[in-house]
C-alpha cells in the first residue's frame, strides 16, 4: 500500500529553522519524471512491437511491422487471391524480418512479387534447397531478397533480408483455390493466423508401426511452425489486415453474410458483390468466413468449365447428386471425441460440448454411442457403444457438462481409441466417428496415417472448433476418413452447423462413386470420396480431347446412381491448371505419408507436378533477388521473427502456462516413455512480461501529482487563514 503523500514533509536538520511543505511544484515535476521513467523503462513498446537486439546487445531496437492486405476475385468455382504484406523497418539498422503466416490449405501458390519503392522483382519457383541457397548468398552480399517457404499445406514463411533503415518492403504473394460447396452454400475461408502448435515430444521407444518412425521427432520441424506469440492482457494486436471481396458468383445471388466479421457490401449486379470489412483493418486473430446463397429457387444443378494451358484442357465439374431418401436410415454407432485440451478454453469449449450434446440430442432408441475426452489424458465414458436410452444420455450429458479445457492436445491415442472396433464385420449398422477440436498439433503425418491404418468400416467427422482451426489437419483427416469436415467459428453458428452435419450422418451416403471420362482422363481426387445429403461431387482432370462426356456412377443406399454430361456444355474458366496440379500433389503426399507409395516416388511426382505448373510445395519454394547490393559493406544485419497475435477466444495462461521474459515460441510436451499409458502434460511455457509494472508506476506518479495538488491547496489555505 503507497503511504499518505498529503501529510508528507521534508524538515531541515535539526536547528535549520521550521519544518516547510515540499513545493508543489516539486511534486508535480516529480511525477512527470516518473511517469516518463515508468515509459522509457518498458522492455517492449506498447503496440505489442516486438523488440530485437541489434549489433550493440545493450541498445535493443524495435522489430519491423507487418500490415496484410487480401484481395481476392471470385469467379464461378474458383477464387484468385492477391496477398500483399508490408514489412516496415522502424529501426536505425538494417534488418531481416522473417514471418510465419497462413494460406488456405488447398491454395495453389504460385506467384510471388518483391516490391522495393518503384522496383519490383518476380520471384522463380526453384527446389526448395536450391532457393534457399540463392536468398542466403544474396543476404550475404547486402541484396534485398525475399523467400517464400511452405512448412505445411496452411503454414507458410516468408524471410525478407536487407531492408533498409525506415524502409518498407511488399512481399505480394497469389494464389488459386476453389469454392467450397455445402447444399447451397458456397464459401470462401482466408485463415489470419497460425494458432500456436502442440508438438508431442519424441518418444524413447516407438511400439505402435514402422511409420511412426521409430525413435524420430514426430515433429521435425517444430522451430519452423512456431513463432513468437504476443499476450493480449499485456500487448495491443499486432498485423492489420485489410480484405477487398471481388465476388461475380455466376448466378443471381440471394443471402450474403460473414460470421466472423462485419462486412461493407456494395451491390454491382444481379450476380455479383464488392465486400470490405466493415471495420476497415482488423488484428490479425481470427479467420475470415464469407458465405453467399443463390437466389431460392435458382440453384444450378451442374457446373461445368475448362481451360487450356500449353495444349492442354483441364476440367472442373461440380455435380450434386439428387437427396437420398430418408427412409434408408440405418442404425448407427457413433463415437464422439471431445478436445478439452488448454487451447480449447473459453468460447471453443463451450462450441465443442454445445455441438456433442446437439450429436446426442439427435440420437435414436435404435442407434448406440460412447464418448471420450482428450487433452494430455484421455477418458472414455462407456467402453463399448452403448444404446441411446435416457439413462445413457443423462450420463454422458453430466460427462460432458463436467469438461473443462486445460493440458496438451495428446490426439493420436484418443483416435486410435475411436478407430477400435471390436465388430469390424458388422455391416448391419453404420459406424461414424464426431471429432472435435480445434485441431492445434504439429504432428498431423501421424494422425493421418493412423486414420489409414485403422479407418475399416468406421466414417471420421471432422468438427473444426474456434477461430483458427487447423484447416489442413481438419479437411485432409476428413478426407482420409471418408466423412466431411465442418467448421464452427462462433457460438452463434452453432445450432445452424451442428444441425447439418447431423442431418448428414443421418442419411445414406452416395457410396462407390466413380468417374470416367469418354475420352480419356487423369481425375483427381482419386478416389472420389463419399457424399452426403446436399454435398455436390467436385473433381478436376486433365484430358488431351475436349470432346465426349463424364459419366458418375455410385450407390445411394442400395440404389443404383448414374448422371452424363457433356464436356461440350463447359464454360471458360480460368486457374482449373493449377487447382488440378494442386489436388494432384495432395494425394501424392497422401499416398506419401499412408505408406502406399515410397516416399522418393511420391517427391519425384510433386516435384515433377510443381516445377511444371510453378507451384509452392514442401520440395519448392519462391525465391525473388535485387541484382543490385544495397546494404553497404560492414553494416550489421539484425535478424528478427515477428510476432503472432494470439486467436481470438484463446486463453493465455492456459496454452502456455508460467509468465517469463520472453514471449512463448511453443506448445510441446515433455519427454516421456513410450511405456506410459497417459501422456506427461506439458511443462510451463514463459509468457512475456511486456509492460509489467506499467501501471503501478503511472498510479505513484498520479498519485504525487495529486500530493501536490493537495499541499498547494494547504499552503493557500493557511496564508488566507494569516
Amino acid at each position: 500500500m503507497l503511504p499518505s503523500l498529503v501529510t508528507t514533509r521534508f524538515r531541515l536538520p535539526e536547528g535549520a529553522g521550521i519544518a516547510r511543505p515540499v513545493s508543489p511544484l516539486f511534486l508535480a515535476l516529480l511525477a512527470l519524471l516518473i511517469s516518463i521513467c515508468s515509459a522509457s523503462a518498458l522492455p517492449a513498446p506498447s503496440s505489442g512491437s516486438l523488440v530485437l537486439r541489434g549489433p550493440d546487445a545493450a541498445s535493443p531496437v524495435e522489430a519491423p511491422r507487418l500490415s496484410t492486405d487480401f484481395s481476392v476475385t471470385v469467379s464461378g468455382p474458383t477464387a484468385r487471391t492477391v496477398v500483399t504484406q508490408a514489412f516496415r523497418n522502424t529501426t536505425g539498422s538494417w534488418v531481416e524480418g522473417t514471418y510465419l503466416y497462413p494460406l488456405p490449405e488447398d491454395s495453389a501458390v504460385d506467384t510471388m512479387k518483391l516490391v522495393i519503392g518503384d522496383k519490383v522483382i518476380v520471384a522463380e519457383i526453384r527446389e526448395r534447397a536450391a532457393a534457399k541457397r540463392i536468398y542466403e548468398a544474396a543476404k550475404a552480399a547486402g541484396q534485398s531478397a525475399a523467400l517464400t517457404e511452405q512448412e505445411r499445406p496452411n503454414v507458410f514463411t516468408n524471410s525478407v533480408a536487407n531492408i533498409g533503415p525506415g524502409e518498407t518492403v511488399l512481399v505480394q504473394i497469389e494464389y488459386q483455390q476453389t469454392v467450397a460447396m455445402s447444399g447451397g452454400t458456397r464459401s470462401l475461408r482466408l485463415p489470419l493466423v497460425v494458432a500456436p502448435r502442440y508438438n508431442p515430444a519424441p518418444p524413447a521407444v516407438d511400439l505402435v508401426s514402422a511409420r511412426d518412425e521409430t525413435g524420430s521427432d514426430p515433429v521435425p520441424d517444430r522451430d519452423r511452425i512456431t513463432a513468437p506469440v504476443l499476450d493480449p492482457s499485456l500487448a495491443a494486436p499486432v498485423n492489420p489486415v485489410g480484405i477487398t471481396v471481388r465476388l461475380q458468383a455466376g448466378f443471381p445471388l440471394g443471402t450474403l453474410r460473414s460470421a466472423t466479421h462485419p462486412l461493407h457490401v456494395d451491390e454491382t449486379g444481379p450476380d455479383s458483390r464488392r465486400v470490405t470489412l466493415a471495420d476497415g483493418v482488423v488484428p490479425a486473430d481470427r479467420d475470415f468466413e464469407l458465405t453467399w446463397e443463390p437466389v431460392p429457387s435458382m440453384e444450378p444443378r451442374l457446373g461445368l468449365f475448362r481451360e487450356t494451358v500449353a495444349g492442354r484442357t483441364y476440367l472442373l465439374a461440380t455435380v450434386t447428386p439428387p437427396d437420398a431418401n430418408a427412409a434408408q436410415r440405418q442404425p448407427r454407432d457413433v463415437v464422439f471425441v471431445i478436445d478439452n485440451s488448454g487451447s480449447m478454453s473459453g468460447a471453443s469449449m463451450r462450441q465443442a460440448k454445445a455441438g456433442l450434446l446437439a450429436g446426442l440430442a439427435r440420437l435414436t432408441p435404435s442407434d448406440r454411442f460412447t464418448v471420450i475426452r482428450f487433452d494430455d489424458t484421455m477418458s472414455q465414458l462407456f467402453p463399448e457403444p452403448v444404446p441411446a436410452n435416457p439413462e445413457n444420455l443423462r450420463a454422458a450429458e453430466s460427462f460432458v457438462a463436467g469438461l473443462e479445457a486445460s493440458g496438451g492436445t495428446e490426439m493420436l491415442a484418443p483416435l486410435r481409441a475411436a478407430l477400435a472396433d471390436s465388430h469390424p464385420e458388422d455391416r448391419s449398422r453404420v459406424r461414424q466417428i464426431v471429432f472435435l477440436t480445434d485441431g492445434a498439433i504439429g504432428d498431423e503425418n501421424r494422425i493421418f496415417a493412423a486414420i489409414h491404418d485403422g479407418l475399416g468400416r468406421s466414417r471420421l467427422f471432422m468438427v473444426g472448433i474456434g477461430s483458427a482451426p487447423n484447416g489442413h489437419l481438419m479437411r485432409h483427416a476428413a478426407e482420409i476418413g471418408r466423412g466431411s469436415y465442418t467448421a464452427i467459428h462462433t457460438v452463434d453458428q452453432v445450432a445452424e452447423r451442428t444441425r447439418s452435419l447431423y442431418a448428414k450422418l443421418e442419411n445414406p451416403a452416395v457410396t462407390d462413386l466413380a468417374a470416367t471420362l469418354s475420352t480419356g482422363g487423369d481425375i483427381t481426387p482419386n478416389p472420389l470420396p463419399d457424399l452426403y445429403r446436399g454435398e455436390p461431387v467436385v473433381l478436376a482432370a486433365e484430358i488431351a480431347d475436349p470432346t465426349g462426356t463424364l459419366t458418375l456412377t455410385g450407390r445411394i443406399g442400395e440404389a443404383p446412381w448414374r448422371t452424363s454430361v457433356s464436356l461440350a456444355d463447359a464454360a471458360e474458366g480460368t486457374g482449373i491448371s493449377k487447382v488440378w496440379a494442386r489436388s494432384k500433389i495432395a494425394e501424392a503426399e497422401t499416398a506419401r505419408v499412408t505408406g502406399r507409395v515410397m516416399p522418393n516416388q511420391a517427391d519425384a511426382t510433386i516435384l515433377q507436378l510443381a516445377l511444371a505448373h510453378k507451384l509452392m510445395t514442401r520440395l519448392t519454394s519462391l525465391v525473388a533477388v535485387d541484382a543490385t547490393p544495397r546494404r553497404p559493406t560492414g553494416a550489421p544485419l539484425v535478424a528478427t521473427e515477428l510476432p503472432l497475435n494470439l486467436p481470438a477466444g484463446w486463453d493465455f495462461a492456459k496454452v502456455f502456462g508460467e509468465r517469463a521474459a520472453q514471449p512463448p515460441r511453443e506448445r510441446r510436451a515433455a519427454l516421456i516413455p513410450a511405456q506410459a499409458t497417459v501422456p506427461a502434460p506439458a511443462p510451463a511455457v514463459p509468457l512475456p512480461q511486456t509492460g509489467a509494472g506499467t501501471r503501478a508506476q503511472i498510479l505513484l506518479g498520479l498519485v504525487l501529482l495529486l500530493g501536490g495538488l493537495l499541499t498547494l491547496r494547504r499552503v493557500r489555505s493557511v496564508r488566507c487563514a494569516a
